[in-house]
């Protein structure tokens, strides 16, 4: 009896510590990461930084699980689109990777006011781009459409929704780039709540303005894109809200943005390989569409399902990759370079336990996965086609998220640029065209030929990180 009741307090123990140890991670502070345990380090950062990124997925999977009621056509736009906005997300992101590892490097030194200035360097960046996305994306929506081969009837369905969410670019920029700032400093708790807030109104206003429910009007697969800018736009106005307030590791203040041409252009210069990182991956993927998009819209609605929920259990593992990308720029700039490699494997090991999991639960399970998302035979049958294959390699991608993460945290973008170039240019995008017709595989194909060259970028990334050639990169 002693011993059950000592048994059980000690699970009540473990749970309560885990309990605490999670409210920590979502609390502001301005606690060093570059002290004390690292596992502990790794958790505090990590946590709100996964939640952050599964937010970030919830956004497609709730469109799509809304959208997939309007049909194929409106899936397919989905898809279609989506493969566009992946070059605004490339850009987005590649500077955000410039942004973290210039704001990280100096928090670590501790910094703040160089931090604060990058961080205003960010912001006119975000508007030029904004201009120069937004404008032609809302005009030539249906032009886009059809050079990316989708047929008429998805074309007069999905202009709308291209429109909008090529018009408001601006919300995915600024989220992304003011989110990248917080992480970068630490305050990675900041960056979830945003974005808490953001798929709380799209998931809202999803079915209001799809479906026409109470005084809103229905306005079908744009619903679904007007929902999410809205979201968007609200997470970054919460994000504007915070960095003005002066409480937190950015302690930004307008004068932070005057221009300062020389960090300017070293943002630039690391962002750029960030973005051509990310517009190599990102190009890939339409091509990828495109060849997909030769065996009907039943396989591109079929890729597109595939491919949000994928998005949905890699997005986590990104967020590990973010906390590990921290904790190197942080660590760096404390001259601690050991201590950033260290962070980078125990990150790698869970994310391995993970992906594992995720990828031994959609073998088994993707008939019932791709089944939530569509009732039609051979969307189903392509789905999970889909789900299997690119499970396969789960274990491989959970390791080449995290290193080449710790990488771009450093401020070397261009080492993963010129990896990310053999491995989807040089490899994926003809093994796949040749699978799908001269290896008679169709769209199938494809999807092997994403899993081969996935798997080729983890080990090329794992060899570029063992050699330390990151550490001596200045940021």
């Amino acid at each position: 009896m002693d011993q059950g009741k000592f048994s059980i307090g000690q699970e009540r123990s473990i749970v309560s510590r885990s309990v605490a140890f999670f409210r920590e991670s979502l609390r502001d502070s301005d606690r060093d990461y570059t002290k004390g345990p690292i596992r502990r380090a790794l958790g505090l950062l990590a946590i709100p930084m996964m939640l952050e990124m599964s937010m970030e997925s919830i956004f497609a999977v709730v469109d799509i699980a809304f959208v997939s009621r309007l049909g194929t056509d409106a899936i397919a736009t989905v898809g279609i689109t989506e493969a566009l906005i992946s070059v605004l997300y490339a850009i987005a992101v590649g500077l955000g990777m410039g942004v973290t590892a210039m704001v990280s490097r100096r928090i670590g030194a501790d910094e703040r006011e160089a931090a604060a200035r990058v961080t205003g360097q960010a912001i006119w960046v975000g508007a030029a781009l904004s201009l120069l996305i937004g404008v032609p994306g809302a005009f030539y929506a249906a032009d886009m459409l059809r050079l990316m081969g989708a047929s008429e009837g998805v074309v007069e369905t999905g202009t709308g929704f291209a429109a909008v969410l090529l018009g408001g670019s601006a919300s995915i920029i600024y989220l992304f780039l003011l989110n990248a700032a917080f992480r970068g400093a630490g305050d990675a708790s900041i960056a979830l709540r945003s974005l808490v807030l953001a798929n709380g109104l799209n998931i809202v206003l999803d079915p209001c303005l799809i479906f026409g429910l109470g005084p809103f009007p229905e306005l079908g697969v744009t619903g679904a894109a007007w929902a999410t800018t809205i979201g968007r736009s609200v997470g970054v106005l919460y994000q504007l809200w915070h960095l003005l307030d002066g409480r937190g590791r950015l302690e930004f203040h307008f004068r932070n943005l005057a221009l300062h041409p020389r960090m300017l252009a070293r943002m630039l210069v690391i962002s750029a390989g960030g973005i051509s990182q990310f517009l190599i991956a990102t190009s890939s993927w339409i091509i990828i569409m495109r060849i997909v998009a030769m065996y009907g819209s039943p396989a591109v609605a079929a890729y597109t399902i595939g491919l949000r929920i994928l998005e949905f259990v890699w997005l986590p593992s990104w967020g590990l990759g973010n906390a590990a990308a921290t904790l190197v720029g942080q660590n760096l700039g404390a001259g601690q370079p050991e201590r950033a490699e260290k962070s980078t494997w125990l990150a790698a090991r869970y994310n391995i336990v993970f992906q594992t999991c995720i990828g031994i639960f959609l073998l088994t399970t993707a008939p019932f996965i791709a089944g939530l998302f569509t009732n039609e035979p051979e969307v189903l049958r392509i789905g999970t086609d889909c789900l299997r294959i690119l499970a396969i390699g789960a274990p491989a991608y959970a390791i080449g998220m995290i290193v080449t993460q710790a990488i771009n945290g450093s401020g070397d973008t261009y080492t993963p640029t010129a990896i990310d170039f053999i491995g989807f240019w040089v490899v994926q995008i003809p093994l796949a065209y040749w699978l799908a017709t001269a290896g008679g595989l169709e769209q199938n194909g494809a999807f092997w030929a994403i899993t081969i060259a996935e798997t080729l970028v983890t080990v090329l990334g794992v060899i570029v990180f063992r050699s330390g050639r990151w550490k001596r990169k200045i940021a």
